[in-house]
């Protein structure tokens, strides 16, 4: 089969773009070599959100995942679940992977299920490849403490607050970008201003408490102490990302600012003062630049 103009297609749910979805990407990249435009093909929305009404909390903003993806090569499609949830497994790889997106190679991971009611393995898509005479690139999966890397294990890390195992999976540091918006002004009359920022909607709430961060702004990363909940130290507060920048002066508010997390530092709790909350505050910035230090030199 001639390379011209064919399209190596990555399939799978790229809801993360963890470890093993990269896996899967560095093999459509590979075939770039042989004149293959590299392709990940990506759903509107969630599947499960067609299948069950509801999908799992987003791990990564869609803004983020297209610079990734930029950033390693490759093109991308987007379609609609939808258009593909009632195609047999031969129809999926016909009408879309080869006419539609002109597919020359397919990749996927070990446990890629595809067709009407997830009918289809990977033991399948090499059948139909075949017939089509399509290559087929299966990525193995990869390990992080003796168990598969998953966008539910990466979930449950970082719900229980395990942001290092979390970070661990997913291959960068876990984080976010929101609108600042205004706040209370009390971090500047304790010597420490922060930064507000509400999570999207369906974005994954990290464990409430505090985290060794550190914030990008201008293109410089600062290091940072970053509360996540409702701050039990001042009455009626609604749920948010309260972050303190370390070395950092300026007016950040209505600007898109970028918080990863590195480490869970405490619980949230209550202070009897506000001397106390402010000797925590500096013990806790203080933690944070070692964590941000350490992370510098590995």
């Amino acid at each position: 089969m001639s390379t011209d103009f064919k399209n190596a297609v990555a399939l799978g749910s790229f809801d993360g773009l963890h470890k093993g979805h990269i896996s899967v990407i560095t093999c459509a990249l590979s075939f770039k070599e042989r004149g293959f435009i590299p392709l990940v093909l990506l759903f509107e929305k969630h599947p499960l959100l067609s299948l069950t009404g509801k999908a799992p909390a987003e791990l990564l903003q869609t803004e983020e995942r297209n610079r990734i993806l930029s950033e390693l090569g490759t093109q991308i499609k987007v379609i609609s679940f939808d258009s593909v949830r009632n195609l047999s497994c031969r129809d999926f790889v016909k009408n879309i992977l080869i006419d539609s997106l002109n597919a020359g190679a397919v990749c996927c991971g070990w446990n890629f299920r595809f067709g009407k009611n997830n009918s289809g393995d990977c033991e399948e898509l090499k059948k139909i490849c075949d017939e089509f005479g399509l290559e087929l690139c299966i990525s193995d999966h990869i390990d992080v403490e003796g168990q598969p890397v998953s966008s539910s294990r990466i979930r449950q890390a970082i719900v229980d607050g395990n942001i290092q195992l979390a970070n661990a999976m997913i291959g960068r540091d876990f984080g976010y970008k929101y609108k600042v918006v205004t706040g209370n002004h009390r971090g500047h009359l304790m010597g420490a201003p922060t930064i507000n920022q509400y999570f999207g909607e369906n974005f994954i709430i990290p464990k409430t408490g505090v985290y060794a961060s550190y914030t990008i702004v201008g293109g410089r990363e600062y290091p940072s102490v970053t509360n996540i909940g409702l701050r039990p130290s001042f009455e009626n507060e609604d749920l948010r990302s309260e972050t303190c920048i370390i070395g950092f002066s300026g007016n950040l508010y209505g600007e898109n600012i970028e918080v990863r997390l590195l480490e869970y530092i405490r619980g949230e709790r209550k202070f009897a003062n506000s001397d106390d909350l402010r000797s925590q505050i500096a013990l806790d910035a203080e933690k944070s630049e070692e964590i941000f230090r350490k992370r510098g030199e590995r």
